[in-house]
């Protein structure tokens, strides 16, 4: 079959005001991604020809933030057939299909994309295809009137329904494909005789149908289909996404002890046979290899994870972490820009910032590696196999060298070679009986001002 070409068309040039936020609201982060991040990589899993995304007048973020893809400007909010309007200098004289999105309906799957791409290219021709969804309560939804053939006949908004129509299920959820040779005609017969004075997109149908073209539904699970206009709803489609990665996780091999505490990203990838104890946070960039344990109040990102480590409870692995195979991180220790090697161990109230942990080396507790002096950080290399005593403070730049011994308790400020021990600190003095007689006179002074 010759290919066809495929058109996107993403509208994301509301303002939002419901969101009360100066941040345009399709860059709201949905596990950890702009919502409109996520209506693009569903987009791109279809290889389109082209991708569009209208944008309002100023809104210069959301455009460096969707490219390298182009924009259109919608220069005022005149409705959604405006917006797709607002395209078509982008798209001139393209005659494949055209699909219209949404930006700030970030759950849509590539499958049910190619589904809708499919349903255009059916034998009946439609002019139009529109995503249709079933939700537990149907409300105020426009509703989607199929004809006897099954096709679609018209979409009639629930104001202006009878009350047949109102008990229609099957409920217009926005996203539509186009016959590209037939949509800019279509479209520009719409009008705005409405009470808004806006051009909507759902007319196109009725003028489609007028016109003798066929029509035609696909559905949707509704929770795909949700869109976000306030807070409480990018509450929502955050839970729906982490429900849909948490699942992810799950039947691709993970363990998670407490599934509605984990928060995941977008982009997080957990190997076979991870275990992921309860309140786990995934920040964005975090790869885990096979067999990890991560113990319970982790957080972790822009972090590699390798095979059989052992992670927390409470550590946090900041981004540039590296841990690497069978190494251990535990409670209160921060990670941050270092590689600490295979079979490392680095178990309790620690920091480790710019450094290289070698394998096997053991850093004791209250360890910490001074990295920054105001102006620059310094890098720390530890050799492999080497002990740094606990409550140490490690003054970059500098090199423990392979199976050194650092004394608990020392500030190290230069070179340390492979094999030797290090002692800095304090010669340690005893006064006899000083703490008897300090005791004595404040209980006096006390006394006495009694």
């Amino acid at each position: 079959m010759a290919h066809r070409p495929l058109a996107c068309v993403i509208l994301a040039a509301g303002k939002g005001t419901r969101m009360k936020s100066d941040l345009p609201k399709v860059l709201h982060r949905v596990a950890g991604r702009p919502m409109v991040g996520h209506v693009l990589a569903a987009v791109k899993a279809l290889d389109p020809d082209h991708v569009v995304v209208v944008v309002g007048p100023g809104m210069d973020s959301v455009a460096a933030a969707v490219a390298p893809y182009p924009t259109a400007v919608q220069q005022e909010q005149r409705g959604t057939a405006d917006a797709v309007r607002a395209a078509f200098g982008l798209l001139e004289g393209f005659t494949g299909d055209v699909v219209v999105l949404y930006g700030d309906t970030p759950l849509v799957t590539p499958d049910t994309l190619r589904a809708m791409v499919a349903a255009r290219r059916q034998a009946s021709d439609p002019a139009v295809v529109v995503l249709g969804m079933r939700p537990e309560d149907p409300g105020a939804y426009g509703r989607l009137i199929l004809n006897a053939r099954g096709g679609l006949e018209k979409i009639v908004e629930y104001l202006d329904a009878s009350a047949d129509e109102r008990a229609v299920t099957l409920c217009n959820a926005g996203l539509m494909a186009f016959d590209g040779a037939r949509m800019f005609d279509l479209i520009g017969r719409i009008g705005n005789e409405n009470a808004k004075s806006e051009f909507y997109l759902t007319d196109v149908v009725q003028i489609a149908r007028v016109s003798g073209m066929a029509c035609a539904v696909v559905e949707a699970a509704p929770a795909e289909v949700v869109g976000v206009n306030s807070r409480a709803e990018l509450a929502e489609v955050e839970r729906l996404m982490q429900r849909r990665l948490r699942k992810a996780a799950m039947d691709n091999g993970a363990t998670l002890c407490d599934p509605d505490s984990t928060l995941f990203s977008h982009d997080t990838r957990l190997g076979r046979d991870v275990i992921v104890g309860a309140h786990v946070v995934f920040a964005p960039g975090v790869t885990v290899g096979d067999g990890v344990e991560i113990k319970p109040f982790c957080h972790l990102e822009q972090t590699r994870v390798d095979n059989g480590a052992v992670i927390g409870p409470y550590a946090r692995l900041r981004p540039g972490a590296e841990i690497g195979p069978n190494a251990h991180i535990g409670n209160f220790v921060e990670i941050k820009n270092a590689v600490v090697e295979s079979g490392a161990k680095v178990n309790h109230l620690t920091y480790i910032g710019d450094a290289r942990i070698g394998a096997k080396a053991n850093i004791g507790a209250g360890t910490i590696t001074c990295n920054y002096d105001g102006f620059g950080k310094y890098h720390t290399d530890i050799g492999a196999g080497a002990f740094i005593g606990s409550n140490s403070s490690l003054v970059a730049p500098v090199s423990i060298g392979d199976g050194a011994i650092v004394g608990a308790g020392s500030v190290v400020t230069s070179a340390v070679e492979a094999d030797a021990l290090v002692v800095s600190r304090a010669q340690q003095k005893a006064y006899v009986g000083w703490a008897k007689r300090f005791r004595e006179r404040k209980q006096a002074e006390k006394a006495n001002k009694a």
